[in-house]
């Protein structure tokens, strides 16, 4: 649902429709996060791409904080050394080349 969404391109009745989509996908994603601290049984490439899709969410006007369990388990992932590290990186390398 993020790609449409962060398309520049994309017709708003295909955004429309996108967002149409977020409520249902999301708590299905937060009932499924909340007995857990990661998605399958342990830390995994999973959480790694998820916590990165998940902060497309502001730049689109979703707010994940409506959904308790997702926005606890992003804080969480993104509180691990490494994933705190890349994101500083990756931003550091956003600032310096975004025109």
């Amino acid at each position: 649902m993020f790609v449409p969404l962060l398309g520049k391109d994309v017709d708003e009745a295909v955004k429309e429709y996108a967002r149409g989509k977020i409520p249902r996908r999301f708590g299905l994603l937060a009932q499924h996060l909340e007995p857990r601290t990661f998605l399958l049984e342990e830390y995994s490439v999973a959480d790694a791409y998820l916590v990165t899709v998940l902060n497309w969410a502001p730049y689109v006007g979703i707010d994940v904080s409506q959904w308790e369990a997702v926005a606890t388990y992003a804080q969480r992932v993104r509180e691990r050394p490494a994933v705190a590290r890349a994101f500083a990186e990756e931003y550091e390398i956003f600032r310096r080349t975004r025109h």
